[in-house]
């Protein structure tokens, strides 16, 4: 069974926190964030970390327990070191060009497709390698745009074209004419 919700969240040096009842923010040389958390957990700062402790051990206080915890270390490590997701475009044609802040993807539709970052990420793109660099220091954010971006031309299964994660591993499919 998972203790996750125990362990104690270290604050790394030039990023603060602080919990006033249910409200956490965190401050650091990326940026800040804040949150609410569940009423029925308890957060407090205790020697340079941050303890998550719940009410009871009920299946409902440990899941939040874990959660809680989860969400509070991405706070932390989001302000301190900030998080990247990297997209690759693979295809003969398919390329982007940023416009400012606003990326335009050549996905092989008939028309463009801009993409605008949210408030708090940012999106780069390295023409020589299609490759794009989604990062911010809301981990859920960046994840979620990274999505956005890939959802727009996922892998196909046959050649592989489209926009993939960097590593991510596309299982292809043998063709019409090889299965005669």
């Amino acid at each position: 069974m998972s203790r996750v919700g125990r362990a104690p969240i270290a604050i790394p040096d030039k990023t603060s926190v602080e919990i006033s009842g249910q409200h956490v923010a965190v401050k650091g040389p990326k940026g800040e964030l804040s949150r609410e958390i569940h009423p029925e957990i308890t957060a407090r700062v205790d020697n340079g970390s941050v303890l998550v402790e719940r009410p009871s051990d009920q299946k409902k206080h440990r899941a939040l327990h874990g959660l809680t915890r989860a969400l509070i270390q991405n706070m932390v490590t989001g302000c301190s070191e900030g998080y990247v997701r990297e997209l690759d475009i693979i295809g003969v044609g398919y390329r982007a060009e940023m416009k400012g802040k606003i990326i335009n993807l050549l996905l092989g539709y008939s028309h463009p497709i801009y993409v605008a970052p949210p408030d708090g990420v940012t999106i780069d793109y390295a023409p020589k390698e299609n490759r794009i660099k989604v990062s911010g220091t809301d981990k859920e954010l960046v994840g979620m745009t990274a999505a956005k971006i890939r959802s727009l031309r996922p892998p196909e299964p046959y050649k592989g074209k489209g926009v993939r994660y960097v590593g991510e591993q596309v299982r292809t499919k043998a063709g019409k004419a090889a299965s005669k």
